[in-house]
């Protein structure tokens, strides 16, 4: 546990990384390459992200393709997509598998919205389980006397400062995604 700011930034990037990939992986109605993420393929007697078997790309708005590299894994890669619980129907097509956008109802935008809300308050504990650390680590310095309560006062501010800029960053992101699922 480090009280050192660059530190604690750069842990709470991760965390802001972090949630930037999950409301990727939210689907918006319009085709997005990371939509296809999370997906795992079974090939070769093992699980695979889908990356790995094949190319993905968005040629159209409503519309992805995945090339699939090995024509013996086209079957298995359109189940994976089909299984993933992403409310896609892939329509495999020699080694392209065609993957139409379907149009978002109101309900499923409330849903992806609640969902994408639920994904900032998880970074937001992340960014403050950051500064309860740095924090943490302030207070042991300054007891082992190895600051001064000056300094400890001044760094606290500096991590306050600092994870309330990520918040901030996470309510930003949130509210672009919030945007991004209510006008398709």
């Amino acid at each position: 546990m480090s009280a050192d700011p660059k530190e604690l930034e750069k842990r709470m990037m991760g965390a802001m990384d972090a949630l930037k990939k999950e409301l990727g992986g939210l689907r918006t109605g319009r085709a997005s390459v990371n939509l296809l993420e999370p997906v795992m393929v079974e090939a070769y007697g093992q699980r695979m992200p889908l990356n790995q078997v094949g190319t993905v790309s968005a040629p159209e708005p409503r519309l992805l393709t995945v090339n699939v590299w090995d024509r013996g894994l086209v079957v298995a890669t359109a189940k994976a997509i089909r299984d993933a619980g992403l409310g896609l129907n892939p329509a495999p097509d020699g080694q392209m598998i065609r993957i139409p956008i379907p149009e978002l109802t109101s309900d499923r935008r409330a849903e992806l919205a609640k969902l994408a809300h639920k994904y900032a308050e998880q970074g937001r504990v992340a960014v403050r389980n950051v500064r309860r650390d740095g924090m943490e680590a302030l207070k042991k310095a300054e007891k082992d006397h190895k600051i001064s309560q000056d300094e400890h006062r001044q760094k606290s501010d500096e991590v306050q400062k600092l994870t309330d800029r990520f918040v901030k960053q996470v309510d930003e992101v949130l509210a672009h995604k919030e945007k991004e699922i209510k006008t398709v």
